[in-house]
């Protein structure tokens, strides 16, 4: 699912488990590098759960700084008890620039410096 929405991460709630996690690619691929078979898996079980949280106040340079602290590129959006969005890294980078984002079904030229 988060491949054809071409996502990296997603929220986790899992009411059997007190509090919010996520799921992000790289725990996926973790979990096949180490022979689990990801249609038998539950996300539950492979999800962070100790998470640091953004709230919707922040600035850009404040969440890129928690994420650059903390070693990681997604932060839970958290509004009172109620999630609000998941920030990543991306995102924040495509703020600062102006650069418009390669369409899918167009792949980029590689550049090279001589």
């Amino acid at each position: 699912m988060m491949s054809a929405r071409r996502i990296g991460a997603a929220v986790v709630i899992d009411p059997e488990h007190h509090g919010i996690g996520i799921l992000t690619e790289r725990d996926i691929l973790d979990s096949v590098a180490a022979g689990e078979d990801p249609d038998a898996e539950l996300a539950a079980q492979h999800r962070t759960e100790d998470l640091t949280y953004a709230s919707p106040e922040w600035t850009l340079e404040q969440a890129a700084a928690a994420m650059v602290r903390g070693g990681f590129r997604h932060l839970v959006v958290v509004e009172g008890h109620d999630v609000a969005g998941l920030l990543s890294m991306r995102d924040i980078v495509r703020c600062w620039t102006a650069a418009e984002p390669p369409k899918p079904s167009q792949p980029q030229p590689a550049t090279t410096s001589a």
